[in-house]
């Protein structure tokens, strides 16, 4: 048996020892070398260990840290006793090449049970040694409980260096380059059929409608179809049933429906889009009301409507013109409430917001976003069951709004100079914003749930940006990045899981 007093740290190499002050040793330990301690911690170099007893015993010390690889060598360890001290923290090395041990004492100690300690409750969960019960001495939701009965670490776990320097580190966050595409774009829309996965980016500069697919094999996006058009601003697919169709929209020629064929493998004309009703089409929103099929294209000239259209199990017609004269640039469909919605945005207006009514079963004019002039696009999402919307104003500051049961409220201003953009997404919990703007870097923030605002997160460079699309496939997420003046780039979010 071997023990020694003071405030130690296991470490994680061996080597001579400059003072034996501390240590003490007594019987057959059945252990043949030099043990030591330098500046609290325990090494061994040039070590060689002969296993005589296979107990090894390190009771009732004031040891506050075992670090990697601090039992190296003694490899028929079984019996392994580290109760009666002050440890907070096992490294996830810490009991690497014990292949031979069986029980493990920890019992007197309490941990700190944040992620850094989520190797240990995987470990306990897989290992095939008896352990005793690991208490918890942290966070104060876990105080003395144990270990075991933790429920989960993955929303505590997922935090990120860049934005946390002091947090635990468990989980690293990142958006890298995945993909370049050599072509400018204004928008990109996602949509999945037969279990694949498609994007339809516009291309007004090469007056294309641009169809990729995943590649399941090479792992990206490959061409699959390419709709050409004059100066195309905007492509939406709708599903209907197992048909496909792709709304496209053009500022010159008319906007155009394509459905796939199946028997050309490509996308083919449907029907036009009357060219006295949208004349200068901005934005797309497909929605679903009462199981039936719509969708609305925003109109930003003052000669045209935006207009609503809807399925009728043969095509789209236009079902309602929503008012003129105001130049419309974003349209955003939500359920507030339970009732559906929908908040055009304008350039001569504030915001205003339509309520769906059930009778007549056409929108009708409910309010207003006040005080928001100049609000190129409104976007909707959720995060623990509250509702949000961004407004993106390409002068002053853009605005995170949530709804209180009566209006909405700001709870957040991001200065946003040169904007086109402010796009809402999520991966796995994660929530982000991204920011687009033609005067400077584009920036992703990223929701902090204990403050309860988006802080910085990254900066890109993406010329021109003019959206931001997620897009998920194969256990992968990923985003869009259009540029009308550069290259399209497609960002990976990534995760490393650090506590592993």
């Amino acid at each position: 048996q071997c023990g020694w007093r003071g405030g130690w740290q296991l470490g994680s190499r061996l080597s001579r020892p400059t003072s034996k002050d501390g240590l003490s040793c007594s019987g057959d330990q059945g252990v043949e070398g030099q043990v030591a301690f330098n500046q609290g911690q325990w090494h061994s170099e040039h070590f060689s260990w002969r296993i005589v007893d296979v107990n090894y015993l390190l009771n009732s010390n004031s040891f506050t840290v075992i670090r990697d690889d601090a039992f190296a060598g003694l490899f028929h360890l079984e019996y392994l006793f580290i109760e009666g001290n002050k440890i907070e923290t096992i490294s996830r090395n810490a009991f690497r090449g014990l292949r031979d041990l069986t029980h493990l004492d920890l019992r007197g100690n309490k941990f700190e049970c944040d992620c850094k300690a989520k190797w240990l409750f995987l470990w306990l969960k897989m290992t095939n040694s008896t352990v005793s019960d690991v208490l918890c001495i942290g966070p104060a939701e876990y105080q003395d409980k144990k270990l075991n009965d933790v429920t989960s670490f993955d929303y505590e776990c997922t935090t990120t260096a860049m934005m946390y320097p002091n947090c635990c580190k468990c989980m690293f966050l990142d958006f890298v380059i995945h993909q370049i595409l050599p072509y400018q774009s204004v928008s990109v829309d996602t949509f999945n059929s037969k279990n694949d996965v498609f994007v339809a980016i516009a291309q007004p500069s090469m007056e294309n409608c641009m169809v990729l697919e995943w590649d399941h094999i090479e792992m990206n996006f490959r061409s699959y179809d390419n709709i050409t058009g004059q100066s195309i601003v905007g492509c939406k697919a709708i599903l209907v049933g197992d048909q496909v169709f792709v709304v496209v929209a053009q500022l010159f020629g008319g906007s155009h429906i394509y459905k796939y064929d199946e028997s050309w493998t490509k996308f083919v004309k449907f029907q036009d889009i009357e060219v006295s009703r949208i004349s200068k089409p901005n934005d797309i929103e497909l929605f679903e009301i009462d199981s039936e099929m719509f969708f609305v294209i925003a109109d930003s000239s003052k000669a045209g409507l935006s207009t609503v259209y809807k399925w009728n199990n043969k095509g789209f017609y236009s079902y309602q013109s929503l008012h003129e004269w105001f130049r419309d640039t974003d349209a955003e469909f939500l359920d507030i409430d339970g009732k559906s919605h929908l908040i055009l945005s304008s350039r001569s207006q504030v915001p205003i917001i339509l309520q769906w009514n059930k009778v007549s079963k056409k929108f009708v004019p409910h309010s207003e976003i006040p005080n928001m002039e100049d609000v190129l696009a409104v976007k909707s999402f959720r995060m623990q069951d509250n509702l949000y919307i961004t407004l993106t104003r390409f002068i002053g500051d853009s605005r995170v709004m949530k709804w209180n049961s009566k209006q909405f409220v700001e709870i957040q201003a991001l200065p946003s100079r040169g904007a086109m953009t402010l796009q809402p997404f999520s991966f796995k919990n994660n929530y982000y914003l991204a920011l687009g703007s033609d005067y400077t870097f584009s920036q992703i923030y990223q929701w902090d749930g204990e403050k309860k605002i988006f802080r910085l997160f990254k900066e890109i460079y993406v010329q021109a940006p003019r959206s931001f699309t997620a897009v998920s496939t194969d256990r992968r997420d990923f985003f869009f990045a259009s540029s009308f003046k550069g290259n399209t780039q497609i960002f990976e979010h990534i995760i490393i899981d650090l506590s592993l």
